[in-house]
Formats: C-alpha cells, sequence, structure tokens
C-alpha cells in the first residue's frame, strides 16, 4: 500500500514580496540617513571654523607675547631709557616739558650711550623693529602693528611724564591685526581679527 503525502508547497514569489521595502518605507530611510549626514556635515564644519578661531588666537597670543619677553627683559636690565621718534639709523628723544610719547625706545645697558638698544614702529612696514648700536642687523619683533606710538613714559599712577624722570614706568602699546581664518583672501574684503596689547614696564634697579 502506497501513502502519498501532499505538502502545501512554498510559493517564492510570495516569499520575496514579503521580504522587499516598500516605497514610503525606502523614502523614511533616506530622509533618516540625510538627517544624519546632514547633522555629521555640520558638526564638522562648525569644529573646523572652531578650529580656525582657536588656532588664530592663540597665535596671536604667541606673538603678543614673543614681543613683550623680548622688549621686557632689556628695559628691566637697562641702566639709561629713552623714549623717542626714530628708526633703524636716526633717534630724536623727546624734548622735555612735552608728553613722552614716542614711536621708538632706546636702552642703554650701562651709562654709556655709545651703546644701544632700540626698538621702533616701521609704519611703512607696520611692524616693530630691533637694532642695536653694535649691528646693522634688524630683526622683525612684532608684524601687522598698526598704531603710530608704542612707548609712553608714565608715572606709577599711569599719568603720562613731561620729563626723563628716573623711577619712570615704560608703558607699550601695540595695536594689530590677524587674518581671521588661515584661508581667508587678503584684501579689503578679508576677514581680520583685531589685537591690543598693553604692558607696564620698569627697571629693576633705580638709582
Amino acid at each position: 500500500m502506497k501513502l502519498t503525502l501532499n505538502l502545501p508547497r512554498r510559493r517564492r514569489g510570495h516569499f520575496a514580496a514579503g521580504r522587499a521595502f516598500t516605497l514610503p518605507e525606502l523614502m523614511i530611510v533616506m530622509a533618516i540617513f540625510s538627517l544624519v549626514i546632514a547633522g555629521l556635515i555640520s558638526a564638522q564644519i562648525f569644529g573646523m571654523r572652531l578650529l580656525g578661531i582657536s588656532e588664530t588666537k592663540l597665535s596671536a597670543t604667541a606673538a603678543g607675547r614673543r614681543a613683550l619677553n623680548a622688549v621686557r627683559d632689556e628695559i628691566r636690565a637697562g641702566k639709561i631709557l629713552v623714549v623717542g621718534n626714530g628708526n633703524n639709523s636716526t633717534f630724536t628723544p623727546i624734548a622735555d616739558n612735552t608728553p613722552q610719547i614716542g614711536n621708538a625706545l632706546q636702552i642703554h645697558a650701562t651709562t654709556n650711550t655709545a651703546n644701544f638698544v632700540r626698538y621702533y614702529l616701521d609704519p611703512g612696514e607696520e611692524r616693530l623693529k630691533r637694532v642695536d648700536s653694535g649691528s646693522s642687523n634688524i630683526q622683525v619683533v612684532a608684524n601687522f602693528v598698526t598704531n603710530q606710538f608704542a612707548f609712553t613714559v608714565e608715572d606709577f599712577h599711569g599719568n603720562v611724564r613731561t620729563k626723563n624722570q628716573n623711577n619712570r614706568v615704560i608703558r607699550m602699546n601695540l595695536d594689530f591685526y590677524q587674518w581671521e581664518f588661515p584661508v581667508a583672501s587678503v584684501g579689503i574684503d578679508g576677514m581680520y581679527d583685531y589685537y591690543h596689547l598693553q604692558t607696564r614696564i620698569s627697571r629693576r634697579t633705580i638709582e
């Protein structure tokens, strides 16, 4: 006796259709995927912008510290300090009974006035420069400086002096600019950040 068992056959087409996504489901998945990608791109752009701003400010801070350290150390060790106007080859002290404000500072390490170190603003190149009497080499201390006068003689209250007194304090002001973004265009339409640097320095020893 032969028994035949008729089992229901699976229809491939029916199960294949059941495993596929419908058009609305695909559209929803694509919309969610697009939102995720847009969020990742926005976060990346924000991070790059924040990095560019931080790099600019850190670079400006580092440049300001270098300029401060260079001038500060020589002022503190100087024997004679004279504020005036000059460049790499000439220097004219500010006359008495006149506000002691100028674009240059001449520092003598000893009482020998033939030997000196001079810091001065070069308005043509917008730079703070340094030159000493024993060398013709001109050093650039700070770039992109926009102010005209950098050095002022004050008393300890912050009042501008009209004489080159012994117990004076030297105030240095630097206004300078720097590109906001390293990849930004240069020119009138370029984006810049402006910084103001100010410090007051006196000699270590006052006779």
